[in-house]
């Protein structure tokens, strides 16, 4: 390969320019999710492979001839669709994501999303392929789901270090919301409200119990693979500090290792033997960083919210029952009112850094019962209900609606894996197919 040089050499001047260019006046604010689930076959239970007569590449193609959708591909592999502003793309383990253009107002997403998934319905019964809305794949595991033929996904599979690293790349959905912000205090503010949220909304969304046919003894076993994958690039970012900023933001970023790089077109392997701001200073091998490396390395950055130009929080177990847009209504009602940042402040001051960690520890295993110097996620959860659907009434939207499936369970401190383990060890007499049929619904 050539030697390929920038012309000019990068800046992080450069890279905060990106985080500047996505500040907007609230009027602009929107929404926007990131939804993935789980193909599992009708027949068997298990994971749907990539490949095959009835596997989930074949699907891919069966959709876009049917809806007229645009094929995404890596070395000529079907690895995504794209249609617009929207994609229906491929994680590691073949789970199916929707991302779907921004909206201001979460009935836009719900109806696009209805309106997809409806559209793939036939298509998906043809293929006997149930997509669930669940954390982690409740029967195959990661030994027996194979890679999808992505260049990235084989690169970080090789990289990625920690004991539940392939469990989270093969294995698990989640639900991820983009949040918008008008300046630099205003995302730090919010970055920060997030990241103390975040426990907190891992505990009642937790809905991944069943792994590999067994009740596994944790709630979110989806939030527990996070905890043990690579903590050079997950975690919280920047320890909720008031006088946190873009520039330290990126601070961080630029001195996590870096996986690969791309240049024209082929990924050129790193292996973690430098990090981003060693590359920015001597460059590494031919090349030099440009801002498109700045991007990709970001992007392989995982921290529980993440900084681009919009908020993306990334901590949610996928969950059904219209519970997805109940984690955008929460999040809408907090981060877009003055009033209710306030109160969540004020809500979470008595909490340390340490307490917060100390809760992402503790939530995997215990969700809502998970406790912190003898409190109980659940009476901190109660509140940041009362005060999201406060605050949503008051826009005045009708969001506050979206609310309602996952309330009903919180305030009885339950969460959806409660729900999951009272009946696998009562009605579904430990019978996985119960369980898939229970989520297929």
């Amino acid at each position: 390969m050539s030697k390929l040089h920038t012309k000019e050499k990068l800046e992080k001047e450069d890279i905060l320019n990106l985080f500047n260019s996505g500040c907007k006046s609230d009027t602009d604010f929107n929404i926007g999710i990131e939804y993935e689930r789980l193909p599992v076959s009708v027949v068997t239970a298990k994971a749907v492979p990539y490949e095959g007569d009835f596997g989930v590449c074949n699907f891919l193609r069966a959709f876009a001839k049917s809806e007229n959708w645009d094929y995404i591909t890596d070395d000529y592999n079907i690895i995504g669709l794209k249609q617009g502003h929207d994609t229906i793309t491929l994680e590691p383990g073949s789970q199916i994501e929707l991302s779907i253009k921004p909206e201001k107002s979460i009935f836009d997403l719900k109806k696009k999303i209805d309106s997809l998934n409806k559209q793939m319905a036939p298509i998906l019964d043809k293929f006997n392929i149930n997509l669930l809305e669940y954390g982690v794949s409740p029967l195959s595991t990661h030994k027996n789901i194979n890679l999808i033929p992505k260049n990235r996904y084989r690169i970080m599979a090789k990289y990625l270090w920690g004991i539940l690293s392939d469990v989270m790349m093969r294995e698990t959905a989640g639900i991820q919301g983009t949040f918008d912000y008008k300046d630099e205090a205003d995302a730090i503010r919010k970055f920060n409200i997030a990241n103390k949220l975040s426990p907190f909304m891992t505990a009642m969304f937790a809905n991944s119990p069943i792994r590999g046919g067994v009740e596994t003894g944790y709630k979110s076993f989806r939030a527990l693979s996070w905890l043990n994958t690579d903590n050079d690039r997950c975690g919280f970012c920047g320890k909720m500090d008031e006088d946190f900023s873009f520039e330290k933001y990126v601070d961080n970023v630029l001195k996590s290792p870096i996986i690969f790089i791309n240049r024209e077109g082929i990924p050129v392997e790193v292996k973690g033997k430098i990090n981003f701001e060693e590359f920015m200073q001597s460059g590494f091998g031919d090349f030099d960083a440009d801002i498109e490396d700045f991007k990709l390395h970001a992007n392989l950055y995982f921290p529980e919210v993440r900084l681009r130009n919009f908020i993306e929080i990334r901590n949610h177990d996928c969950v059904g029952k219209d519970m997805i847009y109940a984690v955008l209504a929460i999040y809408k009602g907090i981060l877009y009112n003055e009033g209710a940042m306030n109160e969540i402040e004020e809500l979470l001051s008595g909490f340390s850094y340490r307490d917060f960690a100390e809760f992402r520890y503790n939530v995997p295993k215990n969700a809502l019962q998970a406790k912190v110097r003898g409190i109980e996620a659940y009476e901190v959860v109660k509140d940041i209900l009362y005060i999201a659907e406060k605050y949503l009434i008051e826009m005045n939207t009708r969001e506050e609606k979206f609310i309602e499936p996952i309330k009903e369970l919180a305030l009885e401190g339950l969460c959806p894996a409660d729900i999951i383990i009272r009946n696998w060890n009562g009605l579904w007499n430990r019978d996985v197919k119960k369980l898939v049929k229970y989520l297929s619904r």
